[in-house]
Formats: structure tokens, sequence, C-alpha cells
């Protein structure tokens, strides 16, 4: 039976993995973009090296170590915490440097760096919801990441916009179910358990009630960004089919 996990930090060698992967998407991959194009898909790839293999990490953790909302992080599970953390921080970093006027993204970076770090080197415990979760965000990751992809070429490429129109609907749909249902649904357990003092003993208050506001409010943006892109898309539909009729 695993005892209480060692503070052994691997966020140094992933911070420096996802670096360069960013510097190759930037001098190399992209590099017949233009500027912004290059910064914006450079943190798409980032965003691709880490959201589908974040998934299978944290899935793997989960099940190599059954755990519930209070149990003790194992060492696997802080290893994908390190991993999602030093994704973070690359990304926050650049939108620092290139796009300091983007409050919202900056935000939520931030937002999500805390319960990532909070629940790595503060409160030991929890890991499994915060996996869960993780799980439930990144799910959607490759499509978004492709979608984005083709959107900042879909003026310029014919097949740029074919793959662009057609990821949308699919992609809006898989994100919505995650981020929309199965999401809140967890939200709401977890939230109960945490509330109703179960967790008191091995996790502070003041960090699971953070955690609660901070995840409530990434659900509520959430939602409120795919219902934006969901209404952009049925304008472009009626706008499209009026066109067919005149």
């Amino acid at each position: 039976m695993e005892t209480q996990t060692p503070l052994i930090c691997c966020f140094p060698v992933f911070f420096a993995l996802f670096s360069v992967v960013y510097l190759i998407g930037y001098f190399l991959v992209f590099r017949s973009w233009n500027r912004k194009q290059r910064l914006d898909a450079s943190s798409c790839l980032i965003s691709l090296a880490h959201g589908t293999p974040a998934v299978f990490l944290a899935i793997f953790a989960l099940l190599a170590k059954p755990s519930s909302f209070a149990s003790p992080n194992s060492n696997l599970q802080n290893l994908v915490l390190d991993f999602s953390i030093a994704y973070f921080a690359v990304d926050l970093l650049h939108l620092s440097i290139f796009f300091p006027g983007d409050f919202l993204f900056i935000a939520h970076h931030l937002a999500t760096l805390f319960v990532f770090v909070t629940c790595r080197y503060l409160a030991l415990h929890g890991a499994f919801s915060i996996l869960v979760l993780l799980v439930l965000a990144e799910v959607t990751s490759a499509f978004q990441n492709i979608w984005t992809l083709a959107g900042l070429r879909r003026e310029e490429f014919l097949m740029a916009e074919t793959v662009y129109r057609t990821l949308s609907p699919p992609f809006f749909a898989l994100y919505s179910i995650m981020r929309g249902l199965f999401g809140p649904l967890f939200f709401l357990k977890m939230s109960i358990f945490y509330l109703s003092g179960e967790a008191d003993d091995v996790i502070s208050r003041w960090i699971f009630v953070s955690w609660i506001a901070v995840v409530g409010g990434a659900i509520l943006v959430s939602i409120l960004w795919v219902s934006n892109l969901w209404m952009e898309l049925f304008r472009e539909m009626k706008k499209a089919n009026y066109t067919k009729e005149k």
C-alpha cells in the first residue's frame, strides 16, 4: 500500500518540454505564417501536446489507484498535476508576453494554476477530483486545437475553411456535453462532498472553497463561450441559406 506521496517535482522537466515544443512550433512548424498566426498556432501546438496526453495520463493515474475526493495524492497523480502545471505556466508566459491585454485567458490560467498548485503542493490530497475535471476539460482538446488552427487560415485556404466548418458542429456538441452536462454534474457532487465537511481533516477549508469557486466560474465561462459559438454558427447557417434562396 502506498504511503503519503513524497514531493518529487517533475515540473522543471515538463516546463522545458513544453517550452521546446512552443519554440519548434514558432520557428519551424509555423515559420511561414504571419507573426500573430505563428504565436496563436504555437500556443495551439503546446495545447495539443498537453490535452490528449493529459487525458490518458489522468485516466491511467485514476485507475492505478482508486481514490475518493479526500484521498491522498499518489505519485502518478502528482506527476499528471506537474505535467499540467508546466503546460499552463508556459502558456501563461506566452500570454503575458505577447497578449498582456487578454485578461480573460490570463485570469483563467492563473486560476487553473492556483487549483493545480494547491492540490499538488499544499493540500497533498484531492487529486481525484482535479484529475476527473481535467479529463472532462481536455477530452475536447484535439478537436478544439485543430478547429482553432483551421480558423486561423480559413480566409486564405479553402481546405482550412472546409475543416473549420466540418469540425464546428461535432466540436461544439462534444464541448457542450462535457462542459455543460458532465462537468456541472461532477462539480455538484464534488461541492456537496467538500462542503459537507468530510474532507476538513485533510484539506483546509479555504483551499476546497477556493476550488469550488474557481471551477464553478470556469464552468460558467465555458458554457457562455460555447453558447456564443452555437449562436454564431446558426447565424452563419441562416445567412448561407438566405444567400442560396436569393
